[in-house]
């Protein structure tokens, strides 16, 4: 979201855990967020859209809010 000065904050979201046995609706949604292999990095503008995302496979990933 926006911060009080304006500035669209940035997500870094990072794969730790492998997909490997995991459902196939949580495979799509980490390819969606642009993440291929464990330990690899993405960043996204910080929106609901990704959020939801994040939210859906939390448990795999690590998020770091970066400014822009």
């Amino acid at each position: 979201m926006v911060d009080w000065k304006g500035v669209m904050n940035m997500l870094r979201i990072k794969l730790i855990k492998s997909l490997i046995g995991r459902p196939e609706k949580q495979r799509k949604v980490v390819r969606a967020l642009g993440l291929r292999k464990r330990g690899s990095v993405v960043k996204h503008d910080e929106n609901p859209a990704v959020e939801g995302m994040i939210e859906k496979v939390s448990h795999m990933l690590e998020v770091e809010r970066v400014k822009k």
